[in-house]
């Protein structure tokens, strides 16, 4: 099992983001949160989406990266029932992680990830799921072979899964369920 509880404290005070705290996001900030999301993506999609999964209860964690009293990373983890084998899997989906685009490159969206990853382990979730770049997510333990198997509206390189409880997803065959939210039409 990866050592996730060590993610988090080994970035706190280290690099670029000295000054900046990654903490769970509050209803104050999520004004800031969605305008963030706007501004990373370039458009009000993934804002939108982040702003109907709360409105549905589907959101596990939600944290913020401030710096200076402004939000300029964001990152949600959701509900994601997943079976393998027949058997449930206590699974999240990690979508959107967002960072402010003057921040990109800095640190920011991996001090998300790797927070995030410990805050989930330590809250006994088993695995999460990202649709994701696949360059970027596989430096966490993120992997496409792990996530082949788990029938879904996605597949290839981009679609990866990570265990945080060793053999999680251990089986044959699985499936995932997006959350209404998501607006995926459930082909099974």
């Amino acid at each position: 099992m990866l050592s996730l509880l060590m993610f988090g404290s080994a970035l706190r005070g280290a690099g670029p983001q000295d000054d900046m705290r990654i903490e769970e996001e509050t209803r104050e900030q999520r004004a800031q949160t969605h305008a963030l999301n706007c501004a990373a993506f370039g458009r009000d999609d993934e804002a939108d989406l982040v702003d109907r999964l709360r409105a549905d209860g589907a959101v596990r964690l939600s944290l913020v990266a401030v710096e200076a009293g402004e939000v300029v990373g964001h990152i949600l983890f959701t509900e994601l029932p997943t079976q393998v084998d027949g058997r449930e899997v206590d699974a999240v989906a990690l979508a959107p992680m967002a960072v402010d685009p003057h921040r990109q490159n800095d640190g920011v969206g991996s001090a998300l990830v790797r927070e995030g990853l410990a805050r989930l382990a330590q809250d006994r979730f088993e695995a999460v799921v990202v649709l994701g770049h696949p360059a970027y997510y596989p430096h966490f333990g993120f992997s496409a072979a792990l996530a082949a198997k788990l029938a879904s509206p996605f597949a290839g390189e981009a679609f990866m899964a990570l265990e945080l409880v060793a053999g999680a997803l251990r089986g044959e065959a699985g499936r995932v369920r997006y959350p209404a939210a998501f607006g995926i039409e459930d082909e099974s």
